[in-house]
């Protein structure tokens, strides 16, 4: 291993670069730097060599020019053990750059904000320093290349044990991170032009997706397998990969599946909610004023299905509601935020995993994708976020529902929405009283959410994912004396399903929406 001599130090994130530039000039290492950054460290007392003055070439075009050049690009790529490489590097008075610490122009910075312009954003994406990282990476055998500030203290602490060099593994794995740095800034450009474009499909020819790793996990949906948690380069404020984790253990993979879709349900909710989610179904949920008292619904929907299962919440849990919580055991807890005493008393729990979500800010903040992983590809739709609008209902029944029961409707679609299909919704009011999840049959779901229910059934009101290929659920429906169902509608037996209605004197109403979930 050779000692790190000359360092090429250019970025556009500053965070630690002064200080870590004085501790690399401590250890001998002389620095070239561009713009900006040789400014800084000037600044604070780090000699420097401008990249203009090693090269003899200015910087020119709006900075577009001052790296791209051989006396750059020949000395990180120039391979020490090459005989060859360093005559011609010697010929051509270009000196062997060692390390490069560089970070790209802030792309992603500028394209999130408010009134960003084509312009803009083309003026921010980098092309000299992608060109030096990728340089550098190529050549990890002679040179270490740092694109990530948290491995600053890791560089100088390698330096130090090993005469001022870094090791061939650790120049490997800084090699990985950098092409991931590099690939991740294209493809986000890539991205943000597919936007511009203005093609007919939202779909681009290639789809990439920036994730950035935030853990391994213990293990995936089983202990044999293997997992890990990545993040969006840009989630929404109200995506659960945002939740805080205030105490408990660990989250695992099934953890996270149950705890998103507990929040997704209970955003679709304005007044209080809660949600009880088993195994990425609603076991039982509810709306109302109070949120104790809707916990307390959810909860006794079915209550040995919830235990042990995940909570969610569209408001800050009150004390109240931590009380009826802490009478059984749950997996996990998510809510907007917490009353300070109930997180003292969810402290007596342990185990109980407690997530807090970032203030609501709103549902439209920009439309999402939904991606679904078959062998050998990936699936890309729009994200389900087709809301119901009551003035476009069909009632298509003789019976015709008053605005309360509508109401009840409304509720019961919104929970159908997060149960897999087929799904099947009994409630009254604004709670659930039945939920058939995930059959083969959609009768099979009617008759399970009847089997399921802790309440009294007749008097409710119905809700279906999709529709009534025959009338036989419907007439499973009116023996539990449902009173009004809502359904997509769409099927060639629609009639004879509505005739079925008509015979049992139920309210039937079609939304044309379908929220098969699968």
């Amino acid at each position: 291993m050779s000692p790190i001599k000359r360092a090429l130090v250019s970025v556009s994130d500053k965070t630690n670069i002064a200080e870590f530039a004085k501790q690399l000039h401590q250890r001998g290492v002389e620095i070239l730097s561009t713009g900006g950054t040789a400014e800084l460290m000037k600044q604070n007392g780090v000699p420097v060599t401008l990249i203009s003055d090693y090269t003899g070439f200015p910087e020119m075009m709006d900075g577009r020019i001052k790296t791209l050049h051989p006396k750059v690009h020949g000395g990180i790529l120039g391979r020490r053990d090459v005989p060859a490489h360093m005559d011609a590097m010697k010929q051509h008075a270009i000196q062997p750059i060692d390390m490069v610490v560089i970070n790209l122009y802030p792309f992603e910075a500028t394209i999130a904000k408010e009134g960003c312009t084509l312009a803009d954003a083309i003026e921010n994406i980098d092309i000299g320093g992608p060109a030096m990282v990728r340089s550098a990476s190529k050549n990890y055998n002679d040179v270490a290349i740092v694109v990530n500030p948290l491995d600053y203290e890791l560089v100088l602490t390698e330096m130090d044990a090993h005469d001022g060099a870094v090791t061939l593994k650790t120049r490997q794995r800084l090699s990985r991170d950098a092409f991931a740095m590099t690939a991740r800034y294209d493809s986000m450009i890539a991205g943000y032009l597919s936007g511009q474009v203005g093609e007919d499909s939202k779909f681009p020819p290639s789809y990439q997706t920036r994730l950035n790793k935030v853990q391994d996990l213990r293990y995936g949906e089983n202990p044999h397998q293997a997992a890990a948690l990545y993040k969006e380069a840009q989630p929404l404020t109200t995506d659960a990969v945002q939740a805080e984790q205030l105490q408990g253990k660990e989250l695992s993979f099934n953890n996270y599946i149950d705890m998103n879709a507990a929040w997704e349900c209970a955003l679709e909710f304005e007044d209080p909610a809660a949600v009880v989610i088993k195994h990425t179904n609603p076991s039982g949920t509810a709306s109302g004023k109070d949120q104790t008292a809707v916990f307390i619904q959810a909860r006794e929907t079915d209550p040995v299905s919830a235990f042990g299962g995940v909570l969610g919440f569209n408001q800050t849990v009150t004390l109240a509601t931590a009380e009826e919580i802490v009478k059984n055991f749950c997996e996990v807890i998510i809510a907007p935020g917490y009353e300070k005493a109930a997180l003292e008393l969810f402290a007596k729990k342990k185990n109980v995993r407690v997530m807090q979500m970032p203030a609501i800010k709103g549902l439209a903040e920009r439309s999402r994708m939904d991606m679904k992983r078959i062998g050998g590809g990936l699936l890309l739709q729009d994200a389900d976020e087709m809301t119901l609008d009551l003035e476009k209902l069909k009632i298509v029944s003789k019976i015709q529902p008053d605005d309360a029961t509508l109401e009840e409707l409304k509720f019961a679609w919104k929970v159908a929405k997060h149960v897999k299909s087929n799904a099947i919704v009994y409630a009254r009011g604004t709670e659930t009283v039945g939920i058939g999840a995930g059959q083969m049959s959609r009768v099979d779901s009617a008759r399970l959410a009847i089997e399921k229910a802790n309440k009294e059934v007749k008097g409710c009101v119905m809700a279906s994912d999709a529709f009534f290929p025959f009338r036989d659920s419907i007439d499973a429906a009116a023996e539990q004396g449902i009173r009004a169902i809502i359904q997509p509608g769409g099927s060639i037996r629609d009639e004879e399903v509505i005739q079925a209605a008509d015979e049992h004197k139920i309210a039937m109403v079609f939304t044309g929406i379908r929220h098969f979930k699968h």
